[in-house]
């Protein structure tokens, strides 16, 4: 299937305490776009077409059928981020954990990607990776 136009994408995540999950996100350098914040969710702006909305779990149930995922006790997903370089990863890895987040797994280093993880304090499973594709082994 053909994608015609560029989409935007908006991730749904559902948060515990909105202001924690803003101020952690905030200290990894995230910005938000407050004409679509108030007390129940919050848009998290990642790049110029991706957008991570932050729902009180309150207001998320309002979108599902199911019963709602808690993150503290399985995996759901994985959500990744692109760095800029290998001292990004650990940079923001370093920062998540010293502000709430707690380690997901040992870095990772192939030598063209490198990348590392970690949980936000609602338990979501983050990885930050970088790659250089000037180094990716060849394709057979």
């Amino acid at each position: 299937m053909k994608v015609s136009r560029p989409r935007k994408l908006f991730l749904n995540l559902p948060v515990a305490d909105l202001k924690r999950s803003v101020d952690f996100f905030t200290k990894l350098g995230f910005e938000f776009n407050k004409d679509f914040t108030d007390d129940k969710a919050t848009c998290m702006v990642v790049g110029e077409d991706a957008f991570v909305m932050l729902l009180t779990d309150d207001r998320f149930k309002e979108f599902i059928k199911k019963p709602l995922h808690d993150a503290t006790q399985s995996t759901a997903g994985t959500y990744a981020l692109s760095a800029n370089s290998r001292e990004e990863v650990d940079e923001m890895v370093k920062t998540a954990l010293a502000n709430g987040g707690s380690p997901a797994a040992d870095a990772m280093d192939l030598g063209f990607m490198y990348g590392g993880s970690f949980y936000d304090p609602d338990g979501h499973h983050w990885e930050v990776a970088w790659m250089d594709p000037n180094q990716m082994p060849p394709q057979h």
